[in-house]
């Protein structure tokens, strides 16, 4: 019993950065620009967020720094796709290279650290509801994200103007335009907030769970919140359980290792189950998947 009980607990923390990252990515995807940085923008915000938060010695500050820099970087790759209409999976390539290259040049340069850190700041605690323990033992951050921040960016999405023009303009900006909306705008807006939720997705990462930075940390985390919003067919409540099955193989794999008899199974395929379960999810789920009608379309105003 106490087996399962630690692997939802974990799953629950385990899926708050992707509840994060792919939500992000999704509101992007829905305006019809395609966000390649997303792994990068998860590391810069999993690293400036730390670094934010060890130099002032305030956890909120570096929440706050990472969502700015989640802002900044979702408002280069804009001024690239939007703007400029430069070819999205180049720009957004880019800009994950790029992000992640600053990222480990400042932790060289301003911390003096390589691939590890022995640098730690003090991590949000976990909160315990009512006294209660196990499962209900979660940050107070994957308490919000979870129960107040993804429904309410449904109801955005499914019942407010700004989320039915993100709609409209994924689908046809022509018509978007003619019924007045400012389609550049709107799919800046879009990119500048799903910034915010994937770089927060990092910053829970160093913020929360870790307490410190490493080289490497997002781990392939930001491509697989690509995987999750197919997965999802760019819906909220399937990217999310998309989210908790990747959480919960991750968290399993996990409890496996600690477990007699598993002793003979090779560490690395272990590792790969979570990754290998998404595979097979996507390759499941993601067949005839119907993209956004205008995904990977600039639009340029006849």
């Amino acid at each position: 019993m106490n087996f399962f009980v630690d692997v939802f607990a974990a799953m629950f923390r385990v899926s708050t950065p992707l509840a994060l990252g792919a939500s992000g990515e999704l509101i992007t995807e829905r305006s019809g620009v395609l966000n390649l940085g997303i792994e990068g923008t998860m590391y810069a915000g999993a690293f400036f967020g730390f670094y934010a938060a060890y130099q002032t010695d305030n956890r909120w500050i570096g929440l706050a720094a990472a969502l700015l820099v989640g802002a900044i970087a979702s408002l280069v790759l804009g001024v690239l796709t939007v703007s400029l209409g430069v070819n999205q999976h180049t720009a957004g390539l880019g800009l994950t290279l790029f992000l992640v290259g600053i990222s480990e040049f400042v932790n060289r340069a301003a911390l003096g650290t390589g691939s590890g850190s022995s640098l730690v700041i003090t991590r949000f605690g976990e909160i315990r509801p009512f006294g209660l323990g196990g499962i209900f033992a979660q940050y107070g951050l994957t308490y919000f994200v979870l129960l107040v921040l993804i429904p309410f960016l449904w109801w955005i999405i499914k019942h407010t103007r700004i989320g039915l023009s993100i709609t409209a303009v994924g689908e046809n900006p022509e018509a978007a335009d003619v019924a007045g909306i400012n389609v550049n705008r709107t799919r800046y807006a879009a990119l500048i907030i799903g910034g915010m939720l994937m770089s927060a997705g990092g910053a829970f990462i160093t913020l929360a769970t870790l307490g410190t930075f490493t080289i490497g940390i997002i781990a392939g985390r930001g491509w697989v919140c690509l995987a999750l919003v197919i997965f999802g067919r760019w819906n909220v409540g399937r990217t999310l359980i998309g989210g908790f099955i990747f959480a919960f193989v991750y968290a399993l794999q996990f409890r496996l290792r600690l477990l007699s008899g598993w002793e003979n199974v090779p560490f690395e395929l272990l590792l790969a189950l979570p990754y290998l379960a998404t595979i097979v999810a996507l390759v499941i789920s993601g067949r005839n998947a119907a993209y956004p009608g205008a995904y990977l379309k600039p639009f340029r105003r006849q």
